[in-house]
């Protein structure tokens, strides 16, 4: 899997069991004890995943080179991003499953867990993939522009976007094994219940959890492809993006609604994957029926530096903008609060005059 990665198999394997022993110790220690972690709690832990993030990249950044160190940094800031916009959803699945505040810490936990091996899979059969034949950036970088149009017009569209519904994956499941509709059982998937052994809701929101996850690893994992080819740089800028997920989800979970151009970007951000994808797949271009086999001469390499630059800009100007709307949006709820008080007070007809007035011999 790691054989065109610049690190050895040694220097893999230490980072990779550091990253495990970090989840166990989150798994086994942190997560034991049902709890609404405080935003003390999720900033610290938060703080530490990212400054593990950053002392990485610059590892990268020292040992592999500029090229290798930015790449990581952009594949690493797109996967975050990407994360963030989950959130929406993994709110929607807690709510829609009614899970007690105290134990949504363990299910995104265990979610979380399950959809790194997932992605680990995913990451080996795109390594594999891209190995063996340079025109899967034309599938990668089409299906990323598709994505981003459909990202584009449901972010623009007036529907609702409140509304879950559960993957075929999760109806199958639910239909075959038997279920109990009770939280009284906590954090167990497997429980008694008059006699019968049944799984818990617990079990279900994390099947929802990983497998909505996996879902959203159709997107980010050729994204980050279009950016490094590094199978070890990939697979270590999604466990720092899924790391700190957890911690995302309760420090800012009030605070994503404000975040209303978030999908626009992303789409911008994708459709700018998906190009310099294709751009790269014409560069070394082998299909006998496009260009008779020959390379574009003319298709440009994107430069790493320019990646980057795409990525912190689009960022930046979807989370200003994002907060300069819903600033004025709330401005204006504010003022119209503040009208409608003002009509409640002195009515329609306005203060001294009542229509009941008994000067008004019509009383109208």
């Amino acid at each position: 899997m790691f054989q065109n990665s610049f690190a050895s198999p040694e220097i893999i394997g230490i980072f990779v069991g550091a990253m495990v022993l970090v989840l166990l110790f989150d798994v086994i220690v942190l997560g034991r004890r049902p709890h609404v972690p405080s935003n003390r709690e999720t900033g610290i832990s938060l703080g530490i995943y990212v400054g593990l993030a950053v002392l990485f990249g610059l590892y990268v950044w020292v040992e592999g080179g500029h090229q290798l160190g930015g790449e990581f940094f952009a594949g690493w800031l797109t996967e975050y991003s990407l994360s963030i916009d989950n959130l929406f959803i993994f709110i929607i699945i807690m709510a829609n499953f009614k899970v007690p505040r105290q134990f949504q810490q363990y299910a995104l936990l265990i979610g979380i867990v399950i959809a790194l091996v997932l992605r680990a899979v995913f990451i080996l059969l795109g390594a594999q993939a891209i190995e063996r034949w340079s025109w899967v950036f034309y599938i990668f970088g089409a299906f990323l522009i598709y994505t981003a149009v459909k990202l584009a017009k449901e972010n623009l569209s007036a529907d609702d976007e409140d509304d879950y519904e559960e993957n075929k994956f999760l109806k199958l499941v639910e239909r075959v094994l038997p279920f109990t509709q009770s939280w009284e059982h906590g954090r167990k998937i497997r429980a008694i219940e008059n006699g019968k052994r049944v799984f818990t809701p617990m079990f279900i929101v994390i099947l929802a959890l990983g497998t909505t996850d996996l879902l959203f690893a159709l997107d980010s994992i050729p994204a980050i492809f279009g950016l490094t080819q590094d199978p070890f740089l990939v697979l270590m800028a999604n466990i720092f993006a899924l790391m700190g997920l957890r911690q995302l989800y309760f420090l800012i979970g009030n605070l994503l609604q404000k975040l209303v151009y978030l999908g626009l970007g992303l789409a911008v951000l994708l459709a700018f994957i998906g190009l310099k994808l294709i751009f790269h797949a014409m560069h070394v271009n082998e299909l006998s029926f496009i260009n008779g086999g020959e390379p574009f001469e003319w298709a440009p390499e994107i430069p790493i530096w320019l990646s980057l630059t795409m990525i912190v800009g689009i960022l930046v100007i979807t989370t200003v903008a994002s907060l300069i709307k819903s600033g004025s949006d709330a401005h204006s709820r504010r003022r119209d609060e503040l009208d409608l008080d003002d009509v409640s007070a002195t009515g329609f007809y306005g203060r001294g005059e009542d229509p009941t007035d008994p000067q008004d011999p019509d009383r109208r």
